[in-house]
C-alpha cells in the first residue's frame, strides 16, 4: 500500500489505537518489547533520538522520560494529534512531524539514535526506509529496528488477523530475524527476542515469570536488531 493509503488507514484508527495498551495482554506486550529495546540500546540524557513510525507516541514518551531529545515521525496526522496531546498531558517536550519514512527531512547524521518499533512491517519500501534511517544517524550512532517475528506463534496470529477485512494487519509484511540480519550486516551489533508467551494463552499467563519460563522453549514473537553506523 502506498503512503497516502496507509495514512488513511491509521488516521481511521488513531483514537482507538491506545485501547490495546489498557488490556492486560497489550500492557504485557508493551512491557516486554520496551524492556528488550532498552536492554539493547545505550541511551544517555541529551541524546538526539528519532522515532520512525511513532504512531500515538507510546515509545517516544518513554525515550523523553529518559532525558532524550526526541523527534517522532509518522505518516498519519491523526495519530500524531493523539501523540501531541499525550505528550502535553505529561509535560514532555517532543517534536512530532508528519513525514514518510522513506523521505526523512533531516540532514545526514542528525541523530545519535534512530529506531522504529512495530512499524517497519507497514512500510512498503522497507529497504528505502532502512537506508534513510542509516543516513540520518551519525557515525558511531545506533539504529534499532523492532518488529513482529513472522516465524513465531505471534507471527502466525497476526497473519490470521491479516486475512480479516477490517484489520490493519492486512497491510503488513511481517519480517523474520533473518530478514533483519540482511540489512547492513557489517554494522550489525546484536539481535534479541521477547514475547515468548503465545497469543492464545490464558490472560493469567501474561506475566514476566511465565515469559522467563518459556524463553528457552519457544520462538520470540517480537525481535529487535541493533546496528552501529
Amino acid at each position: 500500500m502506498k503512503g497516502a493509503g496507509m495514512m488513511a488507514v491509521f488516521n481511521n484508527i488513531a483514537n482507538q489505537y491506545d485501547e490495546w495498551y489498557s488490556q492486560k495482554k497489550g500492557a504485557f506486550v508493551d512491557r516486554v518489547e520496551t524492556d528488550l529495546a532498552f536492554g539493547m540500546l545505550k541511551l544517555e540524557p541529551g541524546m538526539k533520538v528519532l522515532d520512525v513510525g511513532c504512531g500515538t507516541g507510546n515509545f517516544s514518551m518513554k525515550l523523553a522520560e529518559k532525558g532524550c531529545i526526541v523527534t517522532g515521525i509518522d505518516v498519519s496526522e491523526e495519530m500524531l494529534k493523539v501523540a501531541r496531546r499525550k505528550a502535553a498531558e505529561k509535560s514532555l517536550s517532543i517534536s512530532y512531524l508528519r513525514m514518510d519514512a522513506t523521505e526523512l527531512g533531516f540532514d545526514d547524521g542528525a541523530f545519535d539514535v534512530v529506531l522504529t518499533m512495530a512499524a517497519v512491517e507497514f512500510i512498503e519500501d522497507t529497504d528505502g526506509a532502512v537506508e534513510e534511517m542509516f543516513r540520518v544517524v551519525k557515525n558511531g550512532g545506533q539504529v534499532l529496528i523492532g518488529t513482529i517475528n513472522a516465524d513465531s506463534d505471534w507471527g502466525e496470529y497476526y497473519q490470521t488477523k491479516k486475512l480479516q477485512g477490517n484489520s490493519i494487519y492486512r497491510y503488513a509484511a511481517f519480517k523474520t530475524i533473518g530478514d533483519l540480519k540482511e540489512w547492513n550486516p557489517d554494522k550489525l551489533v546484536r539481535t534479541g527476542a521477547c514475547l515468548y508467551v503465545p497469543p492464545f494463552a490464558d490472560e493469567q499467563e501474561f506475566t514476566i515469570e511465565r515469559e522467563r519460563e518459556l524463553s528457552g522453549k519457544r520462538r520470540g514473537g517480537y525481535v529487535c536488531a541493533l546496528w552501529r553506523k
